[in-house]
């Protein structure tokens, strides 16, 4: 993407909205990861159940930190190797992060999965 098409789409999650992305094998929804209605709309957009979690994808490992309450040292190392790239880590949230992102389905054991 351009450059210009990204500040574009960053100015629309900013402003609570939903976008379209490529990733590695199909077109991914994105929106703010602490925004709940802009995620819900996701649901919504994609039709999907709200039980299918959604990923939070980051372009940077850094910010991980802010999203989940721990990462181990496993974790750090596959994040290390093989990030960016196509490796998805499922790690306990932090509470601040909202039900609706890690669906119902992981209601129980807290979980969100990153990319």
């Amino acid at each position: 993407m351009k450059e210009k098409e990204v500040l574009w789409a960053a100015k629309i999650i900013r402003e609570g909205g939903i976008v379209a992305f490529p990733t590695e094998t199909v077109y991914g929804l994105g929106a703010d990861v602490f925004n709940p209605l802009a995620v819900a709309r996701i649901f919504e957009v994609k039709q999907s159940p709200y039980f299918d979690p959604l990923i939070v994808h980051i372009d940077d490992p850094t910010p991980i930190e802010t999203l989940v309450k721990d990462v181990p040292l496993t974790a750090k190392e596959l994040i290390e190797r093989y990030w960016p790239g196509p490796l998805t880590i499922v790690l306990l949230k932090k509470d601040k992060i909202e039900l609706v992102l890690s669906s119902y389905y992981y209601l129980y054991n807290n979980s969100l999965k990153y990319n």
